[in-house]
């Protein structure tokens, strides 16, 4: 998903979309799937240079990622698009919707059980080695921005600022993620769960471990064969459900079967069980790693509640 909190901030998509061969060209990448060039090209009866422009245009905005592949005449480009859905709030945001915003580093986790393939790395260093979880508990991981793993999981406690009379009503989760697998492969499924003081949320189903185009924040130092980036997922839970992206139902918890108020810790833990169907990894992107520079977002929306 790609979300954008206003018209203002979707501007360049606007303008990348208004031309027609754009539009036309995104089409045919959505319903037939991913393209090269010259394919394109001879699709909407444009020259390899009228293509790549617009091509590039795309690319610029974050709607397609191109990536290169071996064919029978030499390396092809291969156009392929990022996103599956585009949200732009429309209504700016209502001021009187009392909230609470926190952004908790990828590092401050509390606790933590992974098996290899695994890793824990800052912008600058990889911390000790991969493929050995005991690196996880070093004091450096308060500095990571990407780690991964195969099976476990990784907890985080987070902020409650409910004072007595307030009432949550829905908590957003937002962070970067995706599979874990050796290397990287694009198409690797991977179950990835979710919960809330021990009580399960529902799970997303991460489509692969992205490392065919270096991540537009991944600092140029990290090795090309290792993943580079992932999906920006949103997490929301209310009193209608459990969801991803605001639309899709992944369980019918609610924010009352949570059971939370201004007393409560809570307690969020993302896991790959070693049992669940897709065992295909984990990794969490933070600030300066990937294409979202952000580490997990936290959004507490309250109501005031006589006692």
């Amino acid at each position: 998903m790609l979300h954008f909190e206003s018209m203002g901030d979707a501007s360049e998509i606007f303008k990348a979309l208004s031309a027609p061969m754009r539009l036309k060209i995104m089409e045919i990448l959505y319903e037939d799937g991913d393209k090269n060039l010259n394919d394109l090209a001879n699709m909407v009866g444009l020259t390899n240079s009228a293509i790549s422009l617009h091509i590039k245009k795309l690319e610029e905005v974050g709607l397609i990622e191109i990536h290169t592949m071996s064919g029978k005449r030499g390396s092809m480009k291969i156009c392929k698009p990022l996103h599956d859905i585009l949200v732009i709030d429309l209504l700016p945001k209502k001021l009187d919707i009392a909230s609470y915003q926190d952004e908790i580093k990828i590092g401050y986790y509390s606790n933590c059980q992974v098996t290899a393939t695994c890793g824990i790395s800052t912008k600058d260093k990889i911390i000790g080695e991969f493929d050995d979880p005991r690196y996880f508990l070093f004091p450096e991981h308060f500095d990571a921005s990407v780690l991964w793993f195969t099976t476990g999981f990784i907890e985080y406690n987070l902020p409650n600022h409910l004072t007595a009379g307030q009432k949550l009503t829905e908590l957003q989760l937002s962070f970067e993620i995706s599979s874990e697998s050796p290397g990287f492969n694009e198409n690797y499924p991977s179950d990835i769960h979710f919960s809330i003081n021990y009580i399960p949320l529902g799970l997303w189903v991460s489509p692969g471990d992205f490392g065919a185009r270096h991540g537009r924040l991944t600092p140029n130092w990290w090795p090309n064969i290792c993943n580079q980036y992932g999906r920006l997922k949103t997490l929301t839970i209310n009193n209608k459900g459990t969801f991803i992206d605001g639309g899709y139902e992944i369980s019918k918890v609610t924010i009352n079967d949570l059971d939370l108020d201004y007393t409560s810790t809570i307690s969020f833990r993302f896991s790959v069980p070693k049992d669940t169907k897709n065992v295909g990894g984990f990794t969490l992107f933070g600030e300066g790693f990937g294409d979202y520079n952000q580490s997990i977002k936290m959004q507490t929306f309250y109501e005031m509640h006589e006692s």
